[in-house]
């Protein structure tokens, strides 16, 4: 769990130093769960989540790293305005960390970015709240 713990650590590094249209401070969370109140304030959430390990050779081993990107607030306005507003936020995310190697932690190469779910219409409507996850994998080999 470490090396996921590593990556989580790292895509957090990453995210803090680059500037977004919106302003945030990344967090590494074990469980980001927040009341209404505490996303008056826009909270984007890093969480390792899934580690697999591949045996490649006798002397080799793969290890892929998922890393799930939270990122949630409290709406003011309409829910469309809402998912258009927040909805850029997310893309420049994912498209931030399409082209930025992991500097803490260099052996780590991007796979893919899955945007699932793009937002969760509960959370608009029962919360009044934006919800969107990124998951991130990485891929390691030692």
């Amino acid at each position: 769990m470490s090396i996921a713990t590593e990556v989580a650590k790292a895509v957090v590094a990453e995210l803090a130093r680059h500037e977004f249209s919106q302003q945030f401070e990344p967090k590494m969370s074990v469980l980001p769960d927040f009341k209404p109140v505490e996303l008056e304030i826009l909270r984007v959430s890093v969480v390792p989540r899934t580690l697999e390990i591949e045996r490649q050779t006798r002397s080799s081993t793969k290890f892929l790293v998922t890393i799930d990107i939270g990122i949630q607030k409290r709406i003011a306005g309409t829910p469309e305005d809402a998912v258009a507003t927040m909805g850029t936020l997310v893309d420049e995310i994912a498209e931030f960390l399409q082209t930025t190697d992991l500097s803490k932690f260099p052996a780590a190469q991007l796979v893919n970015i899955v945007n699932d779910p793009l937002y969760v219409p509960e959370h608009l409507q029962q919360k009044q709240s934006f919800t969107s996850i990124l998951s991130v994998k990485y891929v390691m080999l030692s």
